[in-house]
Parts: C-alpha cells; structure tokens; sequence
C-alpha cells in the first residue's frame, strides 16, 4: 500500500512517444489513493483514483487525470467551456463557476468548478473542480469530483493548491 501511495502522491503520465512530459501532482495523503483505471492509448493516457477506503460502486470522491497526446496551443477559456459542454450533455442543470487562470505561465492553467445537481437519467449529483493545464505536447485535464450538489469553499481552496502547486516536467529516458 505505502508503495501505491508513493506513486500516486507523486503520479506521473506521461508519453514517451511524442514527448517526455508530464504533469505531477501531490495528490493529498490523507486519502491514501488507489487507482480505479490508468487506461492508454496513442491519444490520451487516463487515470482514475479514488480514497483508498472507498469502492468503485460507491465513492464519495474521484480525481481524473487525463493528459491528451498532441493538444497544443488550446486557449484556457476553450478547454474550459468544452469541459462544460461535455457535461451539460448529460446534466442540463450544470452550473459552472470560473475560479482563476494564468495565461502568462509558461504552462498556461485554469480553475473552474462544475457543479451538477443531477443527470439524464440519474438523480445522483456529481460536482467538479477542474485544473486543466498546457503543456508543450499535451494537455492535461484533471479534476477532483464529489457526489454532492455543491463544493464546499475550503473544498475547493484545498484542491485549487495541489492543483496549483502542480508542475509540468519533462522526464530524461531513465524516469
């Protein structure tokens, strides 16, 4: 378990492919993660992780990684409203709220929170808070989900600085 944690404290996704870069986030211990997927494919690399004591049938918290193979030059404003569009598909009440953006980093980021109070079809709320961060050959889409209708504030301050104190990192062929 301690090596589990180890890794996905400090996960790391990248393509070997087209680049050496990733984004590593410290994903907050006291939750002790496990990986529900890590899915790959030329395209995009995803992982799922929820708190080591919860079950996929059931979790009350779920962070997404997903880094998008390829994706340059996506302004923040267009990656955040496609994020929303995607969810109002299924939740036509979806409400999203924008919370900071840097469009002058080197990697450009932006903080937004979707917040769903049901589905087409399920009366479960889901709500989102969303970093999506630039790289040089990738884009990199993370979120950290609970199934309430609203984030609570310190919720989202907590997150929005494991998000923010994330880093893209580009990684030597021994990594």
């Amino acid at each position: 378990m301690k090596t589990l944690l180890a890794i996905t404290l400090t996960l790391l996704f990248s393509n070997f492919v087209m680049s050496q870069e990733s984004l590593k986030i410290h994903w907050l211990e006291k939750y002790e993660w496990k990986i529900l997927s890590n899915q790959e494919d030329e395209s995009m690399h995803m992982i799922e992780l929820i708190p080591g004591k919860e079950e996929a049938e059931n979790w009350t918290m779920l962070g997404q990684m997903l880094s998008i193979k390829g994706a340059t030059d996506i302004p923040m404003d267009k990656a955040k409203e496609l994020m929303f569009e995607q969810t109002k598909a299924t939740a036509p009440n979806a409400k999203l709220t924008f919370i900071e953006k840097d469009d002058d980093d080197e990697f450009p980021w932006i903080l937004f929170k979707i917040e769903s109070p049901n589905f087409e079809g399920d009366k479960n709320p889901e709500s989102q808070l969303w970093y999506v961060r630039q790289g040089k050959t990738s884009l990199f889409v993370n979120f950290i989900a609970q199934k309430k209708k609203k984030l609570k504030d310190n919720f989202v301050e907590e997150w929005s600085v494991v998000f923010k104190e994330s880093e893209v990192v580009e990684l030597s062929g021994n990594n």
